[in-house]
């Protein structure tokens, strides 16, 4: 089987989601939207329109059985090709956007897809269409315990202190940086803060286990997909409670998911004090990649084929 993938730019979860894919057979050709990203997209119109002159290209130059649209941006791209069965994956920051005119077009390309796929149950509730509920997966074996001092001296941090690790860039106003600083000043422990962002993935871990807590405080959130991380490190969180963040630390020891700020600093005073780890490894079902590979090829032969019956039933010449 041969899938053309559109995304935006592309993430560690949809690079992990391409290699479970080609790990069970599939040929993936991936197109990114050309030029600059920054949050949802800092792309013009114009750049759409090359990558539409872009996509149609590839389509004719290889036959592809299915196109998917990886982020609501690109879905609209994906339909307008008359050709292949689209599958179309919706991310968060498309369906939950702020933005009225990208909810708009994430809701309709799901409604028009052969598919369509959302991640985590919070996003379900927001659409009405048919959908498939298919949970990103988590590298496990990149995201692992770590013994502490081996992680920190990895990374050069040379403390004593238990560390809270605010895992976003400190300026993007959504990740809300000036509360994470105020909780861990409210807190009665000998606690540090610590921000990463901008290094590799493949080092991400290192960083996790170096930590004592993942301290989020974001105001809106698709995932995030960090928690998840975190979850697979045993590495306890603390959390406003955005995106999927509940959900999937339900029945995970020593985290805590609330909206209030006297409940998130008891939380951390706690962990800091106590010293002892999560339990999301053991706990969490859908963590590793090999159930999102498998049910997205099943999501792909459901989808090829009802174009096929639907195709054949309108007279049209259709081949995979």
């Amino acid at each position: 089987m041969k899938v053309l993938q559109l995304v935006t730019s592309p993430r560690p979860f949809f690079d992990q989601q391409i290699a479970a894919l080609e790990d069970r057979g599939v040929d993936c050709t991936v197109l990114s939207v050309p030029g600059a990203h920054e949050g949802d997209s800092s792309r013009s119109p114009t750049a759409y329109a090359r990558y539409y002159a872009e996509v149609l290209s590839e389509l004719r130059s290889t036959e592809y059985d299915l196109v998917h649209a990886n982020y609501g941006l690109v879905a609209p791209v994906a339909l307008a090709q008359p050709i292949r069965p689209v599958v179309t994956t919706l991310w968060g920051t498309d369906l939950m956007s702020d933005r009225g005119w990208l909810r708009s077009i994430s809701r309709l390309s799901a409604r028009r897809a052969d598919a369509a796929i959302v991640p985590s149950p919070a996003m379900s509730r927001e659409l009405e269409a048919d959908h498939e509920l298919i949970p990103f997966g988590v590298d496990t074996d990149l995201f692992r315990p770590i013994p502490r001092e081996a992680a920190r001296e990895r990374v050069g941090w040379e403390t004593d202190r238990p560390v809270a690790l605010f895992p976003y860039d400190r300026t993007r106003s959504v990740k809300d940086f000036p509360r994470a600083r105020r909780l861990v000043e409210r807190a009665d422990a000998d606690l540090e803060l610590r921000t990463v962002s901008g290094v590799d993935h493949e080092e991400i871990p290192y960083y996790m286990n170096a930590s004592d807590v993942l301290l989020v405080t974001s105001s809106r959130e698709s995932g995030p997909m960090v928690v998840k991380e975190a979850a697979a490190c045993n590495l306890p969180v603390v959390s406003t409670d955005v995106g999927f963040v509940r959900e999937t630390l339900e029945g995970v020891a020593n985290c805590v998911v609330s909206d209030a700020d006297s409940e998130l600093v008891d939380g951390l005073e706690r962990i800091a004090t106590d010293g002892s780890r999560a339990n999301g490894r053991e706990t969490i079902d859908d963590l590793g990649v090999d159930a999102l590979g498998d049910r997205l090829l099943d999501v792909y032969r459901r989808a090829i084929g009802r174009r096929g019956v639907d195709d054949r039933k309108a007279g049209v010449s259709y081949g995979v």
